[in-house]
């Protein structure tokens, strides 16, 4: 019987390696060995920061949304408060690129949040 080797699969599998792998730092671009480590170490990365940026873009939004509330005299945890009372429907994305964008616009948002938790201080009272 003759001898089967698996070389054409093995080398493809080895050359799609080191393409993956291609603009990293020495060896791990060069030899096979240390392209597979870096390789899966990456793919590691990228999977936990595509998660994390989801958090991070978030906690971005809410200081910029906190920098501008407070130039208009009121808080972060009011002011939401105030826009879930005033059924303002925007997310936070909207409201900070509103705040950094169009001053005026987010404002008039803080005064409809201002005036929906004075009407809810009165309707508890």
């Amino acid at each position: 019987m003759s001898r089967v080797t698996n070389a054409v699969y093995t080398k493809a599998r080895r050359k799609r390696t080191l393409r993956q792998t291609k603009g990293y730092f020495g060896h791990k671009s060069k030899l096979y060995r240390f392209a597979k480590d870096a390789l899966a170490r990456s793919g590691q990365y990228a999977y936990r920061d595509r998660r994390r940026k989801k958090r991070d873009f978030r906690s971005l939004w809410i200081i910029r949304i906190n920098a501008a509330v407070h130039e208009l005299g009121m808080t972060y945890s009011r002011f939401m408060a105030g826009v879930k009372a005033a059924k303002i429907g925007l997310d936070r994305k909207a409201l900070s690129e509103l705040a950094i964008h169009d001053s005026a616009a987010f404002a008039k948002i803080v005064e409809q949040a201002k005036a929906a938790l004075a009407a809810t201080a009165k309707a508890k009272a």
